[in-house]
């Protein structure tokens, strides 16, 4: 009997010593990788000070997409943010709780154009919509200016429009309680135990709730803001507008349903490349001035903040990019960045005269091909398509595949080429898994040692 239970307790401290080796592993390569994702800049302006933001004219509907003070996913901010901004008929800004560079995922930086409380000071520039991306930390102390401000103007009647785990946002400030809701497919079940005074629905692209609009996961923003354009400004716009971006499968009278989607084992990429960072390439991301803001966002959502298969690394001319409509991003100027990358892309540039020499000249010094993945895309496609192409290419095609599922987009229309399965981080969890393997031999090993005579003198 003793026996039997000393090798119980052996076997399970053995089993704990594993479980530990595994968890520490993975939880040490998904804070990396989190890290690496949200990393903050130093808020100190450049020499010359932070650029202006565009005026704001007094005609049309005023959309504010606001920025979590802790960072945003980078999609959930973009997106929306070209499609109201491509329409005369809206004028953009974004919002934060002060003017300093706000994280956006995948290592992108934003500057936003106003400050909650300057906005409270500028009646002028009370929004009709407010765009509202998934926060880093949506119940943070931290976000609590944005979602006072966010309930003010709910109550003074501006439209809302939850973008994804944004969605947590308008939950965490009590202005979804009693209503009907979607969110990030990930989330809908942990969602449904935290909040139950939310009515939330599974397979839905977007749900409407009077003035409340929430959307599925990440590139739904797209489709609701497209939505949220044909209620302020008619279907006529939001079919113009939606013709412009080519989201698969949309038009103003598509319905919302979508797949409701579950984890699957098809999923596991996105695991092992979150969980394993070690070894993943660089990828180098030149941005130049005018880049369309989907296009700017595709390689760090996809390749950065989705799939976790590559850690980027943003440059431009100087220390701000201005995209095509006005967002003002915030970059590592290449004459002053010294890192080592593998590869060295251009999104949103189709012609290699389009580069900037600055770029061009820091690619040349550390020998790197300037790659411009959207010089592919085709007239009738969206600014992801050339994108995941690319990923499957040169990461392998189930984590492309497994990327689109997350940020739900659909694949079906696309041709993907590329090794099939993601061998690094596969790898590493294999090397991790013999490593907790011989973690739970230890306990056994001391153990006999311990009871191994000892020779007499």
């Amino acid at each position: 009997m003793h026996r039997a239970l000393r090798r119980a307790a052996l076997a399970l401290t053995g089993l704990v010593l594993a479980a530990a080796t595994v968890t520490a592993v993975a939880v040490t390569g998904v804070t990396a990788a989190m890290t690496a994702s949200f990393a903050a800049l130093p808020p100190d302006p450049p020499a010359a000070g932070w650029p202006a933001p565009r005026p704001v004219p007094p005609g049309p509907h005023r959309i504010a997409v606001l920025a979590g003070p802790d960072g945003s996913v980078v999609s959930d901010v973009l997106a929306p943010y070209e499609v109201f901004a491509r329409s005369a008929g809206f004028a953009v800004f974004t919002v934060s709780t002060a003017r300093v560079p706000v994280p956006l995922s995948g290592g992108l930086h934003l500057l936003p154009d106003y400050t909650v409380s300057e906005l409270d000071r500028r009646p002028e520039l009370a929004p009709d919509a407010v765009v509202v991306p998934a926060f880093v930390d949506p119940a943070a102390a931290s976000a609590a200016p944005l979602r006072d401000w966010l309930a003010r103007q709910a109550a003074r009647g501006a439209r809302i429009l939850g973008v994804c785990s944004g969605v947590e946002v308008l939950a965490a400030a009590g202005l979804l309680d009693g209503r009907t809701a979607t969110t990030h497919w990930s989330n809908l079940d942990r969602l449904r135990d935290s909040r139950p005074a939310v009515r939330w629905q599974a397979g839905r692209r977007y749900v409407d709730d009077g003035l409340f609009t929430t959307t599925a996961g990440v590139t739904s923003g797209v489709v609701g803001a497209l939505h949220v354009m044909q209620l302020l400004a008619g279907p006529a716009e939001a079919a113009r507008i939606g013709g412009q971006l080519h989201f698969p499968g949309w038009s103003p009278t598509s319905g919302t349903a979508i797949e409701a989607l579950r984890l699957r084992p098809g999923d596991l990429p996105y695991a092992l490349n979150a969980a394993f960072p070690l070894g993943r390439p660089t990828l180098a991301v030149g941005l130049v001035d005018g880049v369309g803001e989907l296009d700017a966002a595709a390689p760090f959502e996809l390749y950065g903040g989705t799939a976790n298969a590559a850690a980027l690394v943003a440059l431009g001319t100087g220390r701000t990019v201005a995209t095509a409509h006005g967002v003002t991003l915030v970059v590592g100027a290449a004459a002053d960045t010294d890192a080592d990358a593998d590869r060295f892309l251009v999104p949103g540039v189709r012609d290699p005269a389009a580069v900037d020499p600055a770029l061009a000249r820091w690619a040349q010094a550390r020998d790197l091909r300037i790659e411009l993945p959207h010089a592919a895309q085709r007239p009738d496609e969206f600014s992801f398509d050339p994108v995941l192409r690319d990923l499957a290419a040169h990461t392998d095609r189930a984590t492309a595949l497994a990327a689109a599922r997350f940020v739900e987009y659909p694949t079906g229309h696309l041709a993907l080429d590329g090794p099939a399965w993601p061998w690094r981080p596969t790898l590493l969890l294999a090397l991790t898994l013999a490593l907790s393997t011989a973690a739970a031999l230890l306990p056994l090993l001391f153990s006999r040692l311990r009871r191994r005579p000892r020779p007499t003198p």
